[in-house]
């Protein structure tokens, strides 16, 4: 197929159509697709055939075992997949407008301001409008911003770690993320006036996963040095899992000195005297460029920036 003349009537792609892409794409078969969207294999090769020739482009590859999308058609299967979903959420809105409420706002975050930010915001938020329903989602930052591209996020407190889909985003930054070693607060090292590098290896370590860029920072670290890295491994990206293993172990971890302030303040945990030299870019709030968040998501929006402010004030 040539892209020539027909990119003029992309905007009589109906809803039917939209829905049927990602009946395909979730079937990778016509006649399965067809089965999902109820209706018969021939309507359903029909409208396929309706969208490539409106757009110009073949959208899905037939083999033997059924569709693949092309690249024109994954295009079009991100963004129809956010175009419905935006549908729904504009019904939900609607309806909650209707009855007097302020509908809902889903928000995803990574570990750090999960632990503070989000939660102070949310509550600030449900003091002055309690109908609001907020949903919160805690992930790396990766799946989080796809969700969010995906139209299911409002918005994300994370970082953008891939340049794909980057030029869709706005990133508020708010705070860099140093970290620092974690120990029991009665610890054999906790004691030490001064902690090298060296003497953490021999410890357990409570680790990220391995495709984690933290993962690979703390590997790094320890390479950096000459060191071999721990062997003694415990792989767990859920703090509490983390708190209370280093609550009842020798086991060491890294995280920012925000996620374990109460723990270290009550003597639960303590902080060793060491820079690590370890830390992420700054976290912010990212956001898809050019998109009107719903009043609700606008009061998160808003909560997040005033306690930003407050916890983050340089």
């Amino acid at each position: 197929m040539t892209t020539s003349a027909h990119w003029s009537n992309p905007s009589r792609l109906k809803t039917r159509h939209l829905m049927l892409l990602l009946h395909l794409d979730e079937q990778g078969s016509v006649l399965r697709a067809a089965e999902s969207a109820r209706m018969t294999q021939p309507a359903a090769s029909k409208l396929l055939a309706e969208m490539e020739a409106l757009l110009g482009v073949t959208l899905f590859d037939r083999h033997a075992r059924g569709v693949h999308p092309t690249w024109y058609g994954q295009v079009l299967i991100r963004r129809a997949r956010s175009a419905l979903l935006e549908i729904g959420r504009a019904q939900e809105e609607i309806a909650a407008l209707r009855d007097g409420r302020m509908g809902q706002a889903s928000i995803g975050t990574v570990v750090n301001p999960g632990t503070n930010l989000v939660p102070q915001a949310v509550a600030e938020v449900k003091k002055s409008h309690p109908d609001i329903l907020v949903r919160i989602d805690m992930d790396y930052s990766r799946p989080l911003v796809a969700r969010l591209l995906d139209g299911q996020l409002d918005l994300v407190v994370g970082r953008i770690m891939d340049p794909q889909g980057g030029i869709d985003l706005e990133f508020e930054p708010l705070s860099d993320e140093p970290h620092w070693a974690i120990v029991r607060h009665d610890h054999p090292l906790a004691a030490q006036k001064s902690v090298r590098h060296a003497d953490l290896a021999p410890y357990g370590w409570i680790m990220p996963p391995p495709d984690s860029v933290l993962r690979n920072r703390l590997e790094t670290m320890f390479l950096e040095r000459g060191l071999q890295g721990p062997r003694n491994v415990v792989e767990t990206s859920s703090l509490p899992v983390i708190i209370n293993l280093l609550r009842a172990s020798d086991l060491v971890t890294a995280l920012p000195l925000e996620a374990v302030t109460p723990y270290v303040e009550t003597r639960q945990l303590a902080v060793l005297r060491l820079e690590l030299g370890v830390g992420m870019e700054s976290f912010g709030i990212v956001r898809r460029r050019g998109h009107l968040l719903s009043p609700a998501a606008q009061r998160v929006l808003e909560a997040l920036r005033s306690v930003a402010q407050r916890l983050y004030a340089r």
